[in-house]
């Protein structure tokens, strides 16, 4: 689901703006995701939730560093060294697993921090880091930033959906349907006072944009339900499977060779996988 969502952002961002690419990402979701959480209470009825301020503080910060998180990829795919930038802003595993040591109280086994280093590795081997003479240090930076921002929206989002005092899977569905509501109304309503028009250019591109909402919802839900069950790093240690999916496209859509450094980087992702897999 990522990997489509990310191609097809990737294809809008070249008509309409970095916000509004950000909006195409949750403009539809809202439903979808309320659907969702109907449907698991009708198929497992369990007590409705009551929430605590600590909820509420992780589903605002969730929120804010998920839209900024995307606004970052966004630009990233406008940049010459994109490739570059979106393998250090996969670099979220790792950032994920030593922020969460250190505030968040995760304790990862050694084979586990084996794998998140084994999968950091694959993607910034992926991207071509290592054939780049000229570092560009703009990039790195925006690449870098980015992955700060989506790992701290990750460990929010397993902090909000332990602090709902719900069981799975109700509460990583209460957690998604709030995060995508408040990401929609601040969107909507930047763009309502600055950019206007930019509402107009996704109607006029509405087919692309309901695709990526419809991607991007469904692979949150596989997301979030994840983070609430196990750590964030192996969570997205696991995640980075996702590159397969993008290289597949790339080969068979966008009719692109596959690069041998291509092929060791999935070896190493499918290791890195099987190790964050193992028993704990």
């Amino acid at each position: 689901m990522q990997a489509w969502r990310n191609a097809l952002q990737s294809k809008l961002s070249s008509n309409v703006s970095v916000a509004g690419v950000t909006l195409s990402r949750f403009i539809v979701a809202g439903p979808i995701a309320a659907v969702y959480l109907y449907g698991l209470y009708q198929y497992q009825d369990t007590a409705m939730p009551s929430f605590n301020n600590a909820f509420w503080g992780f589903i605002i910060g969730a929120s804010i560093m998920q839209i900024l998180a995307t606004g970052l990829m966004v630009k990233l795919f406008k940049m010459n060294n994109y490739a570059v930038g979106a393998g250090l802003a996969k670099s979220e595993a790792l950032v994920a697993a030593i922020l969460g040591v250190l505030f968040f109280g995760s304790a990862l086994t050694l084979l586990g921090w084996l794998g998140v280093f084994l999968g950091a590795i694959a993607v910034l081997l992926m991207s071509g880091i290592t054939s780049i003479k000229r570092f560009d240090a703009k990039t790195a930076l925006l690449g870098l930033a980015c992955g700060t921002c989506f790992a701290l929206t990750s460990l929010w989002v397993r902090e909000g959906s332990l602090n709902s005092g719900l069981l799975f899977p109700h509460s990583a569905a209460w957690v998604l349907l709030f995060v995508i509501s408040l990401q929609t109304l601040i969107l909507l309503g930047y763009l309502l006072l600055k950019e206007p028009h930019t509402l107009s250019k996704l109607w006029q591109y509405k087919g692309t944009t309901v695709a990526i909402s419809i991607f991007s919802c469904v692979g949150s839900i596989g997301w979030f339900s994840a983070m609430s069950l196990q750590h964030v790093a192996y969570v997205k240690t696991l995640g980075q499977i996702e590159v397969f999916f993008t290289i597949l496209i790339a080969v068979l859509w966008l009719k692109q060779p596959l690069k041998k450094q291509d092929s060791a980087g999935l070896l190493l992702i499918a290791v890195a996988a099987i190790l964050v897999m193992l028993p704990n």
